[in-house]
């Protein structure tokens, strides 16, 4: 794409050489993922797959105790 001169290094490879798991779908398209309560989205597209996770991870959570 050309940025190699305005960014000093590319995500995907940065992420995985510091161990992180990348997981992506095919450009532009709806791409969303859930580990506990933290949601990610790949793109614009991806915001109602994003909305539905988020409701997942608030459904599954545990209802916290009132405050005595």
């Amino acid at each position: 794409m050309g940025l190699a001169t305005v960014v000093p290094f590319a995500l995907e490879s940065r992420l995985r050489s510091l161990g992180a798991r990348y997981e992506r779908a095919p450009v532009w398209k709806p791409f969303a993922v859930r580990h506990g309560r933290l949601v990610t989205g790949q793109t614009p597209a991806s915001s109602a797959l994003v909305a539905r996770e988020t409701l997942a991870a608030l459904a599954e959570q545990e209802p916290r105790e009132s405050a005595r």
